[in-house]
Formats: structure tokens, sequence, C-alpha cells
């Protein structure tokens, strides 16, 4: 029976710091918490301990996993809502400068990397304010493989 105690609160130990380390979302910690508890609660009574005092004892070992668990949960959360800011993705709402252009596509740098792109859909090509010009400062706006759909950058954008 110590054995069994022992196994279980090492497990609960190991699905703790897996909880810590993978973002699972509470599926490895609160099965981890539970370990933890029946644990605490076989090995003292199997070591010839009150039950009441192991119960206490599993109490106070699931207060500070539960609160590790919660941290991670929390953090984890946390990671999700954030703005993607590396990679492909990053680049939506980024400001470029034109290298070339002709007619509805041509060449922009963006983050010191010249991409192709070409104007976004629903910008009227007949419209002169719209037109792209070498120098112009445009914005991303999607990403479709290697190459960037793009507008003209308005000033509010360019504000510092």
């Amino acid at each position: 029976m110590t054995a069994l105690g022992i196994a279980l609160l090492v497990t609960g130990v190991v699905l703790i710091v897996l909880e810590a380390h993978v973002p699972s979302l509470g599926v490895l910690g609160i099965p981890g918490v539970v370990s933890i508890a029946a644990g605490a609660v076989v090995g003292v009574s199997a070591l010839g301990g009150s039950i009441v005092f192991g119960v206490l004892l599993a109490l106070m070992l699931v207060a500070i996993s539960g609160t590790v668990v919660a941290v991670s949960l929390r953090e984890g959360l946390a990671v999700r809502r954030r703005r993607i800011r590396s990679g492909p993705e990053g680049l939506i709402g980024h400001i470029g400068i034109v290298r070339s252009w002709d007619q509805s596509s041509g060449k922009v740098l963006v983050d010191g990397a010249l991409w192709s792109a070409r104007r976004s859909l629903g910008l009227d090509d007949e419209d002169d304010v719209l037109e792209l010009h070498a120098g112009d400062q445009i914005v991303v706006e999607r990403l479709n493989g290697l190459t960037l759909a793009v507008r003209p950058a308005e000033e509010w954008e360019l504000a510092p």
C-alpha cells in the first residue's frame, strides 16, 4: 500500500510538471492534483496514520499543487490571446515602402525584406489617389504564399 501511495504522489508531481511545460490547459494538471491527493491519503493510511491526518495532508498538497496548475492555466491562456509577432503572419499591419510598381503588382520593402506585392482586393484601380509609385508607403493587409496584399498607408497610420 505504501508503494501505491508513493507511486500516486510521483505520478501527480510528474503530471503537474508536464502541465507547466506543455500547453494542455489542465488536461494533465488536474489529474495530477487528484493523484497527489489520493497518494497522500493512501500513503498516510498505509503507514498507520489516521485518515483525518491523511485528508488534511491531501488538502494542503491540493492547495499547493492547485495553485501551480492555476498559474500554468492562466499563463497558457494568456499566450493564446497574444498577437502573432513573428513569421509571415506577423507582417500583417506593418508599414512598408514601394520599391517598384507596375499597375496592380510590384515589389515592396517591409521590415528589411523585399516582397512581391499586389494591390488588395476591393481597391479601385482607376482612382488616382490609390495609385502606387516607388517611394510610397503601404500597409500589409494579407499574405498569400510569398505575395503580400497591400494598400496605400493613410496619414494616421504613419504618425509616430
